[in-house]
């Protein structure tokens, strides 16, 4: 296995181009059915806990018992803290949406959490995107773990103003996204969140050690698209999903970082783009599996059109999509900047600028 940063990327541009298959491809196969849902009114209660106000929810992750973590922010309206308690930086509810805990330090955790993922054990592995380091914390928030240096950065200087190095070591600059292979024990991150920081996913062993690495696929044309993988999840049959933000589109990898598959995102704006800016939010920002065992269906959140798209795992093909675009009513998103499943098929839905978290009962299949 290679572990240059620059000889991963010359070796995947050539051998692969050849044989990537588009999710554009025809597929001699029935139309797959359609998964529907039903936004959950009563979930979460309200208030939470004794009036917890929370900031931007930066991600979520869901638990072994259908627990779920959502990463606060806690960039609140100070006056409103005249009239509430400002909510931890982990938030965790029962399956009912009731809050059964809440912890975690700021100083700590790290700035601009980002994503989450809780581990075979029942650890919750966490992201904060402003740093240069993963953390692994108990179910009640005991630090288990860092991989990476507080206040240090793979960079030139170690600072975050230095050139990103996406050397072959166990530290990050801007890392997004985490997940861990239940299997191997494998950690995988999606480091580089942001222009001026790494553009790797970085694979580690279960001591944190480094094992290898490789970039975003970049085609010909393409150089000028900055490679920020902005998620990234770990399907039941060995493949490594990556949201590939910037190029709108979800890049499909083996474990080995051998690129399989390419998802293109699109979306058409209702609004003309005349005077103001369009499409810069990205349309693949988060993914989840659905919860059969074959993990059939694909969901992701696109920022563009601010809805729930669903998705044919295996062929690509986009089926439907979900949730009544921008807006702070009901059923609508305000940047939503997390996703999850649970063992029911639901899907919970973090909004950043919403603040906020709405479920969505799975219902049924539609033929």
């Amino acid at each position: 296995m290679l572990n240059s940063f620059s000889s991963i990327l010359r070796f995947t541009l050539f051998p692969i181009g050849a044989c990537l298959f588009s999710a554009t491809a025809s597929w001699a196969q029935p139309l797959p059915s359609i998964p529907t849902f039903e936004l959950d009114p009563a979930w979460p209660q309200v208030p939470m806990n004794a009036n917890w106000l929370t900031g931007g929810l930066g991600g979520m992750c869901i638990g072994q018992e259908d627990e779920v973590y959502l990463l606060n922010r806690q960039n609140v309206v100070a006056a409103d803290l005249d009239a509430a308690l400002l909510a931890p930086p982990v938030i965790v509810l029962n399956k009912q949406g009731e809050v059964i805990n809440g912890w975690g330090d700021p100083g700590q955790i790290g700035e601009r959490l980002h994503d989450c993922h809780v581990d075979s054990e029942g650890n919750v592995w966490i992201v904060a995107a402003a740093t240069g380091y993963v953390q692994k914390y108990s179910p009640d928030g005991v630090l288990l773990a860092q991989i990476g240096e507080s206040g240090r950065y793979d960079s030139s200087d170690g600072t975050r103003e230095g050139e990103p190095l996406n050397s072959n070591n166990a530290r990050f600059f801007l890392p997004a996204a985490i997940d861990v292979d239940s299997n191997t024990g494998e950690i995988y991150v999606a480091d580089g969140e942001l222009p001026g920081g790494n553009s790797r996913i970085a694979v580690l062993n279960s001591n944190g050690d480094f094992l290898r690495q490789w970039p975003l696929f970049r085609q010909a044309g393409e150089e000028e698209i900055f490679a920020a993988p902005h998620c990234l999840r770990l399907s039941s049959d060995g493949l490594v999903y990556v949201c590939d933000r910037n190029a709108n589109r979800i890049q499909v990898f083996d474990h080995e970082g051998q690129l399989q598959q390419i998802i293109d995102i699109g979306f058409e704006p209702l609004t003309e783009p005349i005077g103001r800016e369009s499409g810069s939010r990205g349309t693949a920002v988060v993914l989840a599996f659905s919860a059969d065992s074959g993990q059939r269906y694909l969901y992701v959140v696109n920022q563009n059109s601010v809805r729930v798209e669903v998705f044919d795992r295996l062929s690509g093909e986009m089926l439907s999509s979900f949730g009544n675009g921008p807006g702070r009513y009901r059923g609508q998103f305000e940047l939503p900047h997390g996703i999850g499943v649970d063992s029911e098929g639901n899907v919970i839905i973090a909004e950043q600028e919403g603040r906020r978290v709405q479920k969505f009962n799975f219902q049924n299949l539609m033929p």
